[in-house]
């Protein structure tokens, strides 16, 4: 990949701008970490050597475990925003005042999650709904979708809306699961001897995922075949067999990508669903296109309805599968190594040709969002592809991920874009 100047930027690409910002940043998370321990010596009426000249922010640190860890990681998730946020000017706020009252609530907060909101609050000030902060659950499970794999037994499950039960939605494919029976339908009882009464499938995912060799004990029932009930006679309740096995957790691969070819009028057309931009998605979708070619597609359709993007990366590396040369991908807003001044940069790919010529379609509707939409806007201002469907979602900011100190995470929007034609995709959706 590759960036050309636009108008408004500076000399130097934007794309190895934000890298060295983020490099700055990791930098300064690390002084972060340290500055409420030198506020705390303070206190104490003791300052470290070499700190004279550093920016010291003085507040009371809090006694209590849990509140003084909220409080670190408060600093933290200030000072990443404070140097990589896409609007220099915090949204109108005066960014340092939110620091130190986000550290004073915190301090006077009643215990350690009423404390750690206080980040979630702080952070809303922005006025931007796409950086906050993610407890560190929901940070694995988001890493699991980003890198398109997992460490665990191969189980697709969830609680059934009708009798809560733990049920068996499907068992991946060749995984360790599948190669020990498990089918569909399966009522889960107990993970490791621990009843699943009353547990949703993200609880039973704890359990489950571990250490690649480890192994989990998994007891469940399954429904038996039933023989029809003769007229007349009341119908026997279903009958249930009860079985156990002991799975070794694996690797697993978990595709973003299904395929198939489909007849229509006469003619071959491959189809394909990408269910997010995960790390590989590329080599998936590359993968598929190569199998229906050979199949004999005439035409293809790519189905991003529903998708919520994912790595912005990805989306490039997908586009590059269907476009020859080095189109303009989409148009990126950010600061500038000042971190003052916005620039305005096209990204372009690198010279090179397409996977397929073959007619393409491209499916949307109102979940598809930001990268869907970077995709969808490239191959369509570059004449590519049609689009068809609903108003997109609307979600035209990227995100850096940091990862902090107590396993949480930190989406910070770090800029904004456009689409090859400039569409601003937060006011202009696309329209099928």
């Amino acid at each position: 990949m590759r960036t050309a100047a636009g108008a408004e930027a500076s000399d130097g690409g934007l794309v190895e701008k934000f890298a060295q910002q983020l490099r700055d940043v990791a930098q300064k998370v690390g002084q972060a970490a340290m500055a409420v321990g030198i506020s705390l010596v303070l206190l104490q009426g003791q300052l470290p050597a070499g700190a004279e000249e550093a920016q010291i922010y003085r507040f009371p640190a809090s006694t209590d475990p849990a509140i003084f860890a909220a409080q670190r990681t408060l600093v933290e998730a200030w000072t990443i925003v404070s140097d990589s946020f896409v609007d220099s000017g915090y949204g109108g706020r005066n960014w340092d005042e939110e620091l130190s009252h986000g550290l004073m609530s915190a301090y006077t907060a009643k215990d350690g999650n009423a404390a750690y909101n206080q980040i979630s609050n702080m952070l809303d000030k922005l006025g931007d709904p796409y950086t906050r902060i993610v407890p560190p659950s929901e940070y694995r499970d988001f890493r699991v979708s980003s890198d398109g794999e997992v460490q665990g037994v191969g189980l697709l499950i969830a609680a059934d809306p009708q009798s809560g039960k733990l049920v068996v939605l499907a068992p991946i494919s060749g995984g360790p699961a599948d190669r020990a029976g498990m089918r569909p339908g399966d009522e889960v009882v107990t993970i490791d001897g621990r009843s699943t009464d009353g547990w949703d499938g993200d609880q039973a995912a704890q359990f489950l995922r571990g250490r690649q060799g480890s192994s989990v004990t998994v007891r469940f029932a399954r429904r038996t075949t039933q023989v029809p009930g003769v007229a007349g006679r009341p119908e026997q309740p279903p009958r249930w067999e009860l079985k156990q096995v002991q799975l070794q957790r694996e690797k697993l691969e978990l595709s973003p990508v299904y395929s198939t070819a489909m007849n229509h009028g006469g003619h071959k057309l491959g189809y394909i669903r990408l269910v997010n931009f995960s790390q590989k998605a590329a080599h998936d979708m590359q993968r598929a296109i190569s199998d229906l070619e050979a199949a004999g597609a005439e035409g293809f359709i790519l189905d991003l309805r529903n998708n919520p993007g994912g790595l912005v990366r990805s989306g490039m590396e997908i586009a590059r599968l269907w476009l020859d040369g080095e189109p303009v991908i989409f148009n990126v807003e950010g600061r500038d190594r000042t971190g003052v001044v916005p620039v305005m940069q096209r990204v372009m790919l690198e010279e090179g040709n397409a996977l397929t010529h073959d007619p393409l379609v491209v499916l949307v509707n109102h979940h598809s969002a930001s990268a869907s939409e970077i995709l969808a806007g490239a191959l369509h201002d570059n004449h590519r592809a049609s689009l068809i469907g609903d108003t997109t979602y609307g979600k035209g900011k990227i995100q850096s991920v940091f990862e902090l100190e107590d396993g949480s995470a930190l989406f910070v929007t770090v800029a904004k874009y456009k689409t090859p034609n400039l569409t601003d995709i937060d006011k202009d959706r696309h329209c099928g």
